[in-house]
Formats: C-alpha cells, structure tokens, sequence
C-alpha cells in the first residue's frame, strides 16, 4: 500500500510493517512542517512524509511495541 495525503483530515496516511503485519497509521501535515520544513511556505506533505519515511516508521514501530494499536498517529511529542 502507498503513503497517500487525506485531504479531509489534513494527514498523510500510510503503513508500516510490524512483526509481518502492515499496521495503519498517519501523521498531520503540521507535525510533518514544524519537525522538517518550519521555514517553508509550500511544503508538500506528502513529499515530506516519504523524504523522512524511515525515520517515521520507525517511531510508529516503536508506539506498536510500547502497546499503540492501530491506527497509529504520529504525534509532536513522538518526534523528539
């Protein structure tokens, strides 16, 4: 499955593989902005999501493994 951007809920929605399963998650367009492009005025979400996707997957490997379930949303906090 591909990373996509969900226009209604303004987040890129996409899947990472855990323990051999594919686990949902998303991430919003703002998170994406103030952690990799704060001094942008046209960044893509999208585009930011996949330029940064491992490190990305690997937090939402992290939230399944701390207990998360899916779907998994990639907060502000999580991205320190």
């Amino acid at each position: 499955m591909q990373a996509f951007y969900h226009l209604t809920s303004g987040s890129v929605r996409f899947w990472v593989l855990v323990d051999q399963a594919l686990v949902g998650a998303s991430i919003r367009k703002e998170t994406l902005h103030y952690r990799y492009n704060p001094y942008s005025l046209d960044d893509d979400p999208l585009s930011t999501y996949l330029a940064h996707a491992a490190e990305i997957d690997e937090i939402v490997r992290r939230r399944v493994a701390g207990g998360s379930r899916e779907p998994v949303i990639v907060r502000d906090h999580d991205m320190r």
